[in-house]
């Protein structure tokens, strides 16, 4: 199957899937490892809502929400029933923006995060951050040293796209799709707006 066939496959399912209702899909079988921690002092229900604006109402209703406390041990806010793992981010940190992942895009992110040489999830997987997000680069996947860059909702698909397969550009837009860190291993499609 071409990148171009997997784009438009994917694109099907997970419109099929949004409308339909149905997200049941396999349970996050491991707990979100994340190393930054919210705000101490904010309540529990601040943070699963914010946790749960950065999905679809669909995928959100149903999810599981997780966090970390000031130890980076993980704390399940709320258990969940569609497999879908929501988490409440750190405003205050670069690229920790309150998210939702499938199990796929859950496994993707520890990978990515171990600085394996390439993700292992066998399907792709569905990342949403309709709340929006700051991040560093869409070309270096460890930058850390660039100004922040403000990104409105999106959601992304966690798959090994090829920019020259897709016909996708590979640079950041407002409006429409472009794979984001293009040539690396962790490339991926970016989605602006809202599925």
């Amino acid at each position: 199957m071409t990148n171009r066939s997997l784009v438009l496959a994917v694109g099907a399912i997970a419109t099929t899937v949004l409308l339909a209702g149905d997200v049941s899909g396999a349970r996050a079988s491991h707990s979100a490892d994340r190393a930054t921690t919210t705000g101490q002092n904010e309540n529990k229900e601040t943070k699963i809502a914010r946790a749960l604006s950065a999905g679809p109402e669909v995928v959100a209703r149903g999810a599981r929400v997780v966090d970390t406390d000031g130890n980076g041990r993980t704390i399940i806010l709320r258990e969940g029933t569609n497999g879908f793992t929501c988490m409440p981010g750190n405003l205050s940190v670069i690229g920790d923006p309150p998210m939702c992942a499938d199990a796929a895009s859950m496994q993707w992110a520890a990978d990515f995060k171990a600085h394996k040489p390439k993700p292992t999830n066998m399907v792709p997987g569905i990342t949403y951050m309709l709340a929006g997000a700051t991040q560093r680069s869409d070309s270096d996947p460890y930058d850390k040293t660039s100004p922040a860059i403000t990104v409105g909702p999106h959601w992304m698909i966690m798959w090994p796209f090829d920019p020259k397969e897709t016909g996708l550009p590979t640079t950041h837009k407002d409006t429409g799709a472009y794979i984001m860190w293009a040539g690396s291993p962790y490339a991926h499609m970016h989605i602006m707006g809202r599925p």
